[in-house]
C-alpha cells in the first residue's frame, strides 16, 4: 500500500535589495506564504528588525518597494502567491 502525502505549502524566495537587505542581515529567505501578506506576517515573525525597520501595520513603508518575479510591483496584502515566485524587497529611490 503507497500513501500520499499532498500539502498546499507555496515555497517563495523573498530576496531583499539595497536598504532592505542591510536591514534583513540576509539577501533571501524562503518561507512558505500563499499571498504577499502571509509573506509580510511571515516576515515580521521571523526578522523582527527588518519588521520593525521595513513594515508599517503589516504593509511595508513608503520608502520600499515588492515585485513579484521581476515583473509585477505589489502593494496589495491580498495578491496570491504561486509556489517558486520570487518576492522582491528594495528600496523605492532604487533606479537606474
Amino acid at each position: 500500500m503507497i500513501f500520499a502525502c499532498y500539502t498546499d505549502q507555496m515555497t517563495i524566495t523573498v530576496e531583499f535589495f539595497g536598504i532592505a537587505r542591510k536591514r534583513a542581515g540576509l539577501s533571501s529567505i524562503e518561507i512558505d506564504a500563499d499571498s504577499v501578506g502571509a509573506a509580510f506576517d511571515l516576515l515580521a515573525d521571523r526578522i523582527p528588525h527588518w519588521a520593525e525597520a521595513c513594515l508599517d501595520d503589516g504593509h511595508l513603508k513608503k520608502s520600499f518597494l515588492a515585485n513579484i518575479n521581476g515583473r509585477t510591483f505589489v502593494s496589495d496584502r491580498d495578491r496570491p502567491l504561486k509556489d517558486g515566485d520570487h518576492l522582491l524587497i528594495l528600496a523605492a529611490d532604487v533606479g537606474g
